[in-house]
This record gives C-alpha cells, sequence and structure tokens, in this order.
C-alpha cells in the first residue's frame, strides 16, 4: 500500500479528519504525517505489534499526538462517542468481521462525527465482479486476507451509517482490485 498512486487518496481523506481521530488499521503508520493541524489526537487502532513498532517511528512526523493502541476494529477499546472522526484507508477488505467493526466504529462516534474512508472493493460490471467473486477465496488466503468483492458502501449503511459523499471508480491497474470507494459517512 506503499504505491504512490495511492497518495492522492490518502491525503483527500486523512486531510479531511478533525478533532480527535480514531485510524482504524494505522499499519506502518503512511498516514500519520498526513494529518493537518485540525486534528488534537490520533488514536492508532493495530492489531499486529510489529506494525505498531514501524508506526511508532512514522508518528515523529505527525502533527499531532499518537497513542497507539493494539487491538481489532471487531472490539475497539475506546469509549463510546468520543471520536470526532474515524479513518480507514485500504483496511476494511481485510477486517474479519466487516459488519461488526464498523458498528463498533459507529459507536464511538460523537454525534455529528465522521467516518471517512478510501477502500476497494465490489466492482459495478458483472463481469468484474464474476472473477472477483470466483477469485475471492484463493485471494484472501494469499493476501492477507483481504477480499476483493467487498460492497463497501452497502456495508457502511448497513452499520446505521448515511453516507454523506462517495466517489466511486477505477483506480490504474486489473479492474478485479482496483476499483475505488472514496468518501465520507455521518454516524446517522
Amino acid at each position: 500500500m506503499r504505491n504512490r498512486e495511492l497518495t492522492p487518496y490518502r491525503r483527500r481523506v486523512v486531510g479531511a479528519a478533525e478533532g480527535r481521530v480514531l485510524e482504524i488499521g494505522v499499519g506502518s503508520g503512511l498516514n500519520l504525517s498526513l494529518y493537518t493541524p485540525a486534528v488534537k489526537e490520533v488514536l492508532a487502532l493495530e492489531p499486529v505489534p510489529r506494525l505498531i513498532r514501524m508506526a511508532q517511528h512514522a508518528a515523529s512526523d505527525a502533527s499531532a499526538k499518537v497513542t497507539f493502541i493494539e487491538g481489532t476494529a471487531e472490539v475497539i477499546p475506546v469509549s463510546d462517542k468520543s471520536i470526532d472522526s474515524v479513518v480507514m484507508t485500504w483496511t476494511l477488505c481485510s477486517i474479519p468481521a466487516a459488519q461488526q467493526s464498523l458498528m463498533e466504529m459507529r459507536r464511538v462516534l460523537k454525534s455529528g462525527g465522521q467516518l471517512l474512508f478510501v477502500e476497494h472493493g465490489r466492482a459495478p460490471e458483472a463481469n468484474v465482479r464474476k472473477w472477483q467473486d470466483r477469485l475471492n477465496p484463493a485471494w484472501r488466503r494469499f493476501a492477507g486476507g483481504c477480499n476483493l468483492n467487498r460492497p463497501i458502501a452497502a456495508l457502511i449503511e448497513g452499520a446505521g451509517f448515511r453516507i454523506a459523499h462517495l466517489m466511486t471508480g477505477y483506480m490504474k491497474g486489473p479492474k478485479l482490485m482496483t476499483f475505488i470507494y472514496e468518501g465520507r459517512a455521518c454516524a446517522g
């Protein structure tokens, strides 16, 4: 996910965050230097200790205080209604219980809070979807749990969010893995 083609997506999504932020799946910390001064604190959730150690180095470039939390999105160890912005960048594809995780994200968001996301997922064309569905079981095993065919917008709405802004389309690369959902959802 270090591809330079992804940087503009990251900048737009991360740049819209404000206040107290929960980043889901901080990974190696690629987004940490992109937060603006509108962000007061970043809670960086990550289930993999090795990635947390990598992200701790990236945190030195962050403009906001960063607190690392080892854990999963299925059970977020954060108080109800305590977060202004939740940020996800290419994360929802690999969360085992995506719907449960989205409901947890909604739980921690304050009234008026926002879910900011850029994800790859289910393509609109029937022929591409057919191949996504066909290849997904093998892909998931070889790509760290990544799913090619998740219907991102439907999952977000199914967790009780209202999508306020959504852009979709293919980025450069094979259609099976490059249909992008980028947007903002409110905790309804």
